[in-house]
């Protein structure tokens, strides 16, 4: 029996593996054990693209890894991405796409795919994409991936990391900014506490962070307008997509946990990146053509407001396709970084209260429209959904 080949790519400041950390393990595991459920052969591929780079380059390294791994056969191919990951899929299932010379000129596999998964990916770009593109925004960003790495390899970031970046945080609050002297306090106090071997691999991701930041340009809502233009959808292959929106931004009561001193500081971050999300604008709408209304009250039974995002993307900008999965969650609850010990770990502290039982229903979604694209069937969902 053929093996299918599914795809993983990761969203901007992601990764495949770094410290001994699987940064899409849980929706690896998830994936295993609905095609092992079913007796379907699969093969998970975690694709290492660049953390920032532009879609174009990002997207080539999907290329590549679909080329060395998915064989010759028959057996269906499926792209999963998260955030600006799902842009990378995008493009690669483009049938007139172009990667460069020598980069998968020709995709003989591309008859093979048959859906493409997108996870709370700006469709119709994110307002961060023009605040991070600013030189403070930028200090911001690098910070705030540099506590990424922390929270999600270490599981709690520890006391020196926590007070580095509340020393951002305040400056940020009064100067629309941080200086670079904190930003690097942050990145020192991380280096600090993590082994060798981790040391290094955070080092180059930074670095990389740091010397190529392409793909943050390109979220915004006028470059978007042009991948919109530009990108060909694939007319036989499926397109789904998952969304989510955290509660409307508030302080969060949170209960006094010396062991989890990151929680408050985690809760200010998100407000931050809530405010920054909750932007808009009126000549480039973060939302489908229509305006996505109407699919949100097919899927949710209601209209949230036009505000609503998971603290990085606004929620009608992750529409594309058919609306498999729509509920409260933020940006890194949908791939499995949420609060549930001792197997998930939750450093974006945003009230969704995003669980197991919701992550398994989105799963369950994700992976039923992959297996009825195969089958041709159709993979709509008129029912409301979570």
């Amino acid at each position: 029996m053929s093996r299918t080949q599914v795809y993983l790519c990761p969203g901007l400041f992601g990764f495949t593996e770094m410290g001994g950390f699987d940064y899409l393990k849980h929706v690896r595991v998830a994936l295993a054990e609905r095609f092992g459920a079913r007796g379907v052969p699969v093969d998970l591929h975690g694709v290492d693209v660049h953390p920032s780079a532009s879609i174009r380059r990002r997207a080539a390294r999907l290329v590549e890894c679909v080329h060395a791994t998915a064989g010759e056969g028959d057996a269906p191919i499926h792209l999963l991405g998260h955030s600006v990951g799902g842009l990378d899929a995008r493009l690669v299932a483009s049938p007139t796409a172009q990667f460069g010379e020598g980069v998968g000129a020709s995709r003989p596999w591309l008859p093979r795919v048959r859906s493409v998964t997108t996870l709370n990916t700006p469709h119709y770009g994110s307002p961060g994409g023009a605040f991070f593109a600013t030189s403070q925004g930028q200090r911001v960003l690098y910070a705030v991936s540099a506590i990424t790495v922390a929270g999600l390899t270490l599981g709690t970031p520890p006391l020196a990391v926590t007070s580095a970046l509340v020393a951002a945080l305040g400056r940020t609050r009064e100067r629309a900014g941080v200086e670079l002297r904190l930003v690097q306090r942050v990145v020192e106090a991380l280096e600090r506490v993590l082994d060798d071997r981790a040391r290094d691999a955070v080092k180059a991701w930074l670095r990389n962070v740091r010397e190529d930041q392409g793909a943050i340009a390109q979220l915004m809502p006028e470059a978007m307008d042009l991948f919109q233009a530009g990108v060909e959808d694939n007319p036989s292959v499926h397109y789904q997509c998952v969304a989510s929106y955290a509660p409307p931004r508030r302080r969060l009561r949170l209960p006094g946990d010396l062991r989890r001193p990151w929680r408050p500081v985690s809760a200010a971050l998100f407000r931050l990146l809530y405010r920054v999300a909750s932007g808009t604008n009126p000549r480039y709408p973060f939302a489908p053509p229509d305006g996505g209304d109407e699919t949100l009250r097919a899927v949710l039974g209601r209209v949230p407001d036009r505000r609503a995002n998971d603290g990085i993307v606004p929620l009608r900008s992750q529409i594309w396709g058919t609306l498999i999965w729509a509920g409260q969650g933020d940006h890194l609850d949908v791939v499995g970084h949420f609060d549930a010990p001792p197997d998930h770990r939750d450093w974006l502290c945003s009230g969704a209260e995003f669980d197991r039982g919701r992550f398994a229903r989105m799963m369950d979604r994700v992976v039923a429209g992959m297996w009825a694209a195969e089958a041709g069937r159709d993979t709509r969902h008129p029912r409301p959904l979570d």
